[in-house]
């Protein structure tokens, strides 16, 4: 009998997104004049499985799961997310993100700055990491995560592009105050980054929340928590989990343990 969950699930940790995300594209970045832009990427404890097409870079850990059977080597963070990246991406017309990578390998809580100008945009030009506990602990403390639905199978977010400087910028900032708010521990502010980020979203990448495919209506439901609490996000485009920060319990909510050092 497996005694540990991660006798199941693997060893490697899971990767949560907040503000700023799709910054990491250079498509996205090409078109920051402020650049860099930055996001926030939050490298989790593997003690439960959390559900596929779902923004949590699942796909990503699967192909870890196969390099790393025994989880992260040790070893320079920044290579082994090219390895990882070089890995999955291979052949593919629509490369997914480094953030995805770097979130499932740099421990603790970090802010990526990316700029087309360095590398095309693909990985960032720096990383800011965080593995301060008080701070780990204050975030995991006001996260609450409930989970809504996987994304469809027949659903691409990148249908529809509405892709302007603007909105660009507004993106690359949204993720800078996230950082700055959670090492401020400013619950205030980590909110409006991550509403800040949800409106970027629908502006540059439409179907990210609207899509024929997509059954719920993730607006409506966006605003309900919105509304209610200082703020709140999805993981991904197309649904996924609902992210939702708040000093109270929110019903239904479940909270993680952020992997650090």
């Amino acid at each position: 009998m497996k005694s540990k969950i991660t006798d199941v699930i693997g060893p490697i940790p899971y990767r949560l997104a907040l503000a700023g995300g799709w910054i990491d594209q250079p498509f996205m970045s090409k078109a920051n004049p402020e650049s860099p832009g930055s996001m926030v990427v939050l490298c989790v404890e593997p003690e439960f499985r959390f559900m596929d097409r779902a923004g949590i870079c699942t796909s990503t850990r699967d192909i870890a799961l196969e390099l790393w059977k025994d989880g992260i080597p040790t070893g320079d963070p920044a290579q082994l997310v090219r390895e990882l990246y070089e890995t999955e991406n291979k052949g593919k017309a629509e490369p997914s993100g480094s953030q995805d990578m770097i979130g499932l390998i740099y421990p603790g809580i970090s802010r990526l700055d990316y700029s087309y100008n360095h590398e095309s945009g693909i990985f960032p030009e720096h990383i800011e990491s965080c593995n301060d506990k008080d701070v780990a602990h204050w975030l995991e403390s006001v996260l609450k995560i409930l989970p809504v639905c996987q994304r469809p199978q027949e659903y691409n977010p990148l249908g529809e592009k509405q892709i302007t400087p603007d909105w660009a910028a507004r993106l690359g900032r949204s993720g800078k105050d996230c950082f700055d708010a959670i090492l401020q521990k400013d619950i205030t502010a980590l909110g409006d980054s991550m509403n800040a980020c949800m409106r970027c979203w629908e502006t540059l990448l439409p179907h990210t929340v609207r899509h024929p495919a997509i059954k719920v209506d993730l607006r409506d439901l966006l605003d309900y928590y919105q509304g209610r609490y200082p703020g709140a996000m999805y993981s991904g485009c197309g649904g996924g989990y609902l992210f939702v920060v708040s000093e109270q319990p929110v019903e239904g909510a479940f909270e993680i343990r952020i992997h650090s050092r």
